[in-house]
Protein backbone atom coordinates (compact mmCIF):
# COMPACT_ATOMS: atom_id res chain seq x y z
CA UNK A 1 0.00 0.00 0.00
CA UNK A 2 1.34 3.31 -1.03
CA UNK A 3 1.17 5.71 1.81
CA UNK A 4 -0.59 9.12 1.91
CA UNK A 5 2.50 11.71 3.06
CA UNK A 6 5.20 12.72 0.38
CA UNK A 7 7.03 15.74 0.67
CA UNK A 8 6.97 18.72 3.26
CA UNK A 9 4.45 18.24 5.85
CA UNK A 10 3.88 21.03 8.48
CA UNK A 11 3.05 20.39 11.84
CA UNK A 12 0.10 22.80 11.79
CA UNK A 13 -0.08 24.76 15.05
CA UNK A 14 -4.07 24.51 16.83
CA UNK A 15 -5.74 28.11 16.86
CA UNK A 16 -6.99 28.78 20.15
CA UNK A 17 -8.74 31.69 21.90
CA UNK A 18 -9.82 32.43 25.67
CA UNK A 19 -6.56 32.05 27.05
CA UNK A 20 -5.82 28.38 25.23
CA UNK A 21 -9.52 27.48 27.08
CA UNK A 22 -11.53 27.39 23.53
CA UNK A 23 -10.44 26.87 19.93
CA UNK A 24 -10.52 29.57 17.46
CA UNK A 25 -12.33 28.40 14.54
CA UNK A 26 -12.06 31.29 12.25
CA UNK A 27 -8.23 30.77 12.24
CA UNK A 28 -7.86 27.31 10.81
CA UNK A 29 -8.75 28.82 7.66
CA UNK A 30 -6.11 31.55 7.18
CA UNK A 31 -3.64 28.82 9.30
CA UNK A 32 -3.98 26.37 6.07
CA UNK A 33 -3.80 28.98 3.38
CA UNK A 34 -0.66 30.03 5.10
CA UNK A 35 0.73 26.87 4.54
CA UNK A 36 -1.00 26.19 1.52
CA UNK A 37 0.84 29.20 -0.27
CA UNK A 38 3.81 28.39 1.17
CA UNK A 39 4.46 25.35 -0.43
CA UNK A 40 3.89 22.41 1.67
CA UNK A 41 2.12 18.99 0.29
CA UNK A 42 0.20 18.45 3.74
CA UNK A 43 -0.16 19.52 7.32
CA UNK A 44 -0.18 17.06 10.58
CA UNK A 45 -2.67 18.26 12.34
CA UNK A 46 -2.80 17.91 16.72
CA UNK A 47 0.21 16.32 16.84
CA UNK A 48 2.95 17.82 19.39
CA UNK A 49 3.07 21.31 17.91
CA UNK A 50 -0.69 21.09 17.83
CA UNK A 51 -1.38 20.87 21.28
CA UNK A 52 -3.46 17.52 20.43
CA UNK A 53 -3.26 15.64 23.69
CA UNK A 54 -3.86 18.67 26.23
CA UNK A 55 -7.86 18.87 24.05
CA UNK A 56 -10.42 17.03 24.66
CA UNK A 57 -11.96 14.35 22.39
CA UNK A 58 -14.79 16.30 21.63
CA UNK A 59 -11.98 19.55 20.78
CA UNK A 60 -9.72 17.29 18.50
CA UNK A 61 -12.71 16.26 16.51
CA UNK A 62 -14.28 19.49 15.69
CA UNK A 63 -10.30 20.68 15.33
CA UNK A 64 -9.98 17.66 12.97
CA UNK A 65 -12.98 18.60 10.99
CA UNK A 66 -11.91 22.11 10.94
CA UNK A 67 -8.76 21.52 9.49
CA UNK A 68 -9.78 18.95 6.62
CA UNK A 69 -12.64 21.73 5.70
CA UNK A 70 -10.28 24.43 4.87
CA UNK A 71 -7.50 21.74 3.55
CA UNK A 72 -10.03 20.45 0.92
CA UNK A 73 -8.52 20.00 -2.47
CA UNK A 74 -5.41 21.91 -1.70
CA UNK A 75 -3.21 19.59 0.98
CA UNK A 76 -3.18 16.29 2.06
CA UNK A 77 -4.09 16.14 5.95
CA UNK A 78 -2.88 13.54 8.68
CA UNK A 79 -4.85 13.50 11.67
CA UNK A 80 -2.77 12.88 14.51
CA UNK A 81 -5.15 10.62 17.33
CA UNK A 82 -2.53 8.95 19.41
CA UNK A 83 -4.54 9.66 23.33
CA UNK A 84 -3.78 7.75 26.44
CA UNK A 85 -5.71 5.35 26.28
CA UNK A 86 -6.62 2.23 22.89
CA UNK A 87 -9.98 3.15 23.10
CA UNK A 88 -9.69 6.58 22.43
CA UNK A 89 -6.92 6.55 20.28
CA UNK A 90 -8.96 4.11 18.22
CA UNK A 91 -12.24 6.45 18.40
CA UNK A 92 -10.34 9.50 16.74
CA UNK A 93 -8.62 7.18 13.98
CA UNK A 94 -12.55 6.17 13.06
CA UNK A 95 -13.75 9.77 12.89
CA UNK A 96 -10.74 10.59 11.03
CA UNK A 97 -11.28 8.24 8.14
CA UNK A 98 -14.79 9.07 8.18
CA UNK A 99 -14.55 13.03 7.89
CA UNK A 100 -12.38 12.39 5.03
CA UNK A 101 -8.73 12.46 6.32
CA UNK A 102 -5.77 11.49 4.28
CA UNK A 103 -3.99 9.54 6.92
CA UNK A 104 -4.02 9.02 10.64
CA UNK A 105 -0.96 8.96 13.19
CA UNK A 106 -0.66 7.56 16.70
CA UNK A 107 1.99 8.12 19.14
CA UNK A 108 3.06 5.68 21.73
CA UNK A 109 0.40 6.65 24.88
CA UNK A 110 2.53 8.27 27.81
CA UNK A 111 3.09 7.73 31.11
CA UNK A 112 3.20 4.21 31.48
CA UNK A 113 5.76 1.16 30.67
CA UNK A 114 4.29 -1.02 28.07
CA UNK A 115 5.51 -4.35 26.88
CA UNK A 116 5.72 -5.36 23.19
CA UNK A 117 2.43 -6.97 23.83
CA UNK A 118 1.11 -3.75 24.55
CA UNK A 119 2.20 -1.61 22.25
CA UNK A 120 1.69 -3.79 19.56
CA UNK A 121 -2.23 -4.22 20.61
CA UNK A 122 -2.53 -0.24 20.92
CA UNK A 123 -1.69 0.48 17.76
CA UNK A 124 -3.23 -2.20 16.09
CA UNK A 125 -6.59 -0.84 17.37
CA UNK A 126 -5.87 2.52 16.02
CA UNK A 127 -5.06 1.05 12.63
CA UNK A 128 -8.25 -1.21 12.46
CA UNK A 129 -10.22 1.46 13.39
CA UNK A 130 -9.35 3.82 10.20
CA UNK A 131 -8.59 1.37 7.58
CA UNK A 132 -8.37 1.55 4.99
CA UNK A 133 -6.86 4.78 5.82
CA UNK A 134 -3.19 4.99 5.68
CA UNK A 135 -1.59 4.53 9.15
CA UNK A 136 1.94 5.99 10.31
CA UNK A 137 3.46 5.32 13.76
CA UNK A 138 4.50 8.33 15.16
CA UNK A 139 8.23 7.72 16.82
CA UNK A 140 8.71 10.57 19.49
CA UNK A 141 10.17 9.08 22.58
CA UNK A 142 11.46 12.49 24.12
CA UNK A 143 7.03 12.82 24.58
CA UNK A 144 5.61 9.53 24.82
CA UNK A 145 8.52 7.98 27.30
CA UNK A 146 10.25 5.17 25.31
CA UNK A 147 11.40 4.41 21.98
CA UNK A 148 9.13 1.92 19.51
CA UNK A 149 10.74 -0.96 19.65
CA UNK A 150 11.60 -2.50 15.89
CA UNK A 151 9.90 -5.22 16.61
CA UNK A 152 6.65 -3.80 17.23
CA UNK A 153 6.49 -2.43 14.08
CA UNK A 154 7.65 -5.70 12.28
CA UNK A 155 4.58 -7.42 13.79
CA UNK A 156 2.78 -4.21 13.25
CA UNK A 157 3.01 -4.61 9.54
CA UNK A 158 2.29 -8.02 9.26
CA UNK A 159 -0.75 -7.68 10.97
CA UNK A 160 -1.49 -4.31 9.39
CA UNK A 161 -2.51 -3.56 5.70
CA UNK A 162 -2.54 -0.08 6.16
CA UNK A 163 0.66 0.42 8.15
CA UNK A 164 2.48 2.61 5.57
CA UNK A 165 5.06 4.05 7.35
CA UNK A 166 6.24 6.03 10.59
CA UNK A 167 6.74 10.05 11.48
CA UNK A 168 10.66 9.44 13.46
CA UNK A 169 11.76 12.56 15.52
CA UNK A 170 14.49 10.49 16.84
CA UNK A 171 17.49 11.87 17.36
CA UNK A 172 20.93 11.85 16.74
CA UNK A 173 20.80 10.14 13.54
CA UNK A 174 22.05 6.65 15.09
CA UNK A 175 18.44 6.71 17.01
CA UNK A 176 16.89 7.67 14.14
CA UNK A 177 18.42 5.64 10.93
CA UNK A 178 17.23 1.94 12.50
CA UNK A 179 13.51 3.14 11.84
CA UNK A 180 14.66 2.97 7.94
CA UNK A 181 12.89 -0.30 7.20
CA UNK A 182 12.47 -1.72 4.37
CA UNK A 183 8.87 -1.27 2.68
CA UNK A 184 7.75 1.40 5.10
CA UNK A 185 8.37 4.96 4.84
CA UNK A 186 9.61 7.40 6.74
CA UNK A 187 9.26 11.26 7.58
CA UNK A 188 11.53 13.15 9.51
CA UNK A 189 10.62 14.99 12.16
CA UNK A 190 14.12 16.99 13.29
CA UNK A 191 14.74 19.47 10.87
CA UNK A 192 18.62 18.74 11.77
CA UNK A 193 18.14 15.49 9.99
CA UNK A 194 16.15 16.26 6.89
CA UNK A 195 19.13 16.60 4.40
CA UNK A 196 20.73 12.98 6.23
CA UNK A 197 17.46 11.18 6.25
CA UNK A 198 16.12 12.08 2.59
CA UNK A 199 19.69 11.02 1.49
CA UNK A 200 18.95 7.69 2.95
CA UNK A 201 15.52 7.09 1.66
CA UNK A 202 12.98 9.19 3.70
CA UNK A 203 10.08 10.23 1.90
CA UNK A 204 9.71 13.97 3.07
CA UNK A 205 9.62 15.66 6.68
CA UNK A 206 6.98 16.75 9.19
CA UNK A 207 8.01 19.76 10.60
CA UNK A 208 7.19 22.42 13.35
CA UNK A 209 9.45 25.05 12.03
CA UNK A 210 7.47 24.95 8.65
CA UNK A 211 4.33 26.03 10.35
CA UNK A 212 6.22 29.23 10.38
CA UNK A 213 8.57 29.10 7.66
CA UNK A 214 6.97 26.73 5.21
CA UNK A 215 8.72 28.31 2.06
CA UNK A 216 12.54 27.18 3.69
CA UNK A 217 11.42 23.98 5.21
CA UNK A 218 9.56 22.89 1.44
CA UNK A 219 12.88 23.88 -0.24
CA UNK A 220 15.37 22.15 1.59
CA UNK A 221 13.04 18.71 1.49
CA UNK A 222 12.98 19.30 -2.53
CA UNK A 223 16.65 20.26 -2.50
CA UNK A 224 18.40 18.66 0.20
CA UNK A 225 21.51 20.81 0.47
CA UNK A 226 23.63 20.52 3.47
CA UNK A 227 24.00 24.26 3.94
CA UNK A 228 20.54 25.22 3.98
CA UNK A 229 20.08 22.67 5.99
CA UNK A 230 22.52 23.67 8.70
CA UNK A 231 20.80 26.75 8.34
CA UNK A 232 17.77 25.36 8.76
CA UNK A 233 18.75 23.52 12.06
CA UNK A 234 20.19 26.51 13.67
CA UNK A 235 17.02 28.17 13.35
CA UNK A 236 15.03 25.25 14.63
CA UNK A 237 17.23 25.29 17.58
CA UNK A 238 16.65 28.88 18.36
CA UNK A 239 12.84 28.63 17.70
CA UNK A 240 13.10 26.13 20.63
CA UNK A 241 14.76 28.08 23.02
CA UNK A 242 11.50 30.08 23.26
CA UNK A 243 8.35 28.17 24.47
CA UNK A 244 6.99 25.73 22.00
CA UNK A 245 4.11 25.90 20.78
CA UNK A 246 3.30 29.44 21.58
CA UNK A 247 6.61 30.53 20.13
CA UNK A 248 5.32 29.38 16.31
CA UNK A 249 1.77 31.22 17.16
CA UNK A 250 4.01 34.30 17.30
CA UNK A 251 6.10 34.13 14.21
CA UNK A 252 2.73 33.40 12.34
CA UNK A 253 0.92 36.10 13.88
CA UNK A 254 4.23 38.98 12.97
CA UNK A 255 4.22 37.01 9.52
CA UNK A 256 0.44 38.21 9.11
CA UNK A 257 -1.86 35.35 10.03
CA UNK A 258 -4.27 35.96 12.39
CA UNK A 259 -3.68 33.42 14.90
CA UNK A 260 -3.49 34.32 19.03
CA UNK A 261 -0.26 33.05 20.92
CA UNK A 262 -3.14 31.12 23.25
CA UNK A 263 -2.31 28.13 24.17
CA UNK A 264 -3.69 25.39 26.80
CA UNK A 265 -2.33 25.46 30.52
CA UNK A 266 0.12 24.69 31.41
CA UNK A 267 1.50 25.41 28.14
CA UNK A 268 2.14 29.36 28.25
CA UNK A 269 2.01 32.20 26.10
CA UNK A 270 5.54 34.43 25.76
CA UNK A 271 6.22 37.21 27.87
CA UNK A 272 7.33 40.42 26.03
CA UNK A 273 10.80 39.52 26.93
CA UNK A 274 10.19 36.85 24.39
CA UNK A 275 8.21 38.14 22.18
CA UNK A 276 11.07 40.58 21.74
CA UNK A 277 13.65 37.30 20.72
CA UNK A 278 10.79 36.07 18.59
CA UNK A 279 10.79 39.55 16.90
CA UNK A 280 14.66 38.37 16.12
CA UNK A 281 14.26 35.31 15.00
CA UNK A 282 11.51 36.52 12.29
CA UNK A 283 14.27 38.34 10.60
CA UNK A 284 16.47 34.99 10.61
CA UNK A 285 14.07 33.35 9.37
CA UNK A 286 13.03 35.74 6.59
CA UNK A 287 16.30 35.95 5.61
CA UNK A 288 16.27 31.80 4.71
CA UNK A 289 12.95 32.54 3.50
CA UNK A 290 14.45 34.92 0.80
CA UNK A 291 17.25 32.52 0.31
CA UNK A 292 14.31 29.83 -0.72
CA UNK A 293 12.58 32.14 -2.88
CA UNK A 294 15.99 32.21 -4.71
CA UNK A 295 15.87 29.64 -8.50
CA UNK A 296 18.14 26.76 -7.87
CA UNK A 297 21.56 27.27 -9.67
Amino acid sequence: MTGALRGTIAAAVTPLRDGGAALDPDAFGPVVEFLARGGVDGIFALGTTGEGIMLSIEERRRAAELFLDAAAGRLRVAIHCGAQTTADSAALAAHAAERGADAVAVIGPPYYPFDDAGLLGHFREAARACRPLPFYVYVLSGRSGYPIPISVLMLLRDDAPNFVGMKVSEAPFDRFEPYLLEDLDVLVGPEALIVEGMKRGAVGAVSALATSFPEVVSRLVREPDPALGARVAELRAAVEGLPMPAVLKELLTLRGVPVRGDVRAPLRTLTDAERRDAAVLLERGQDLVAEASKPAR
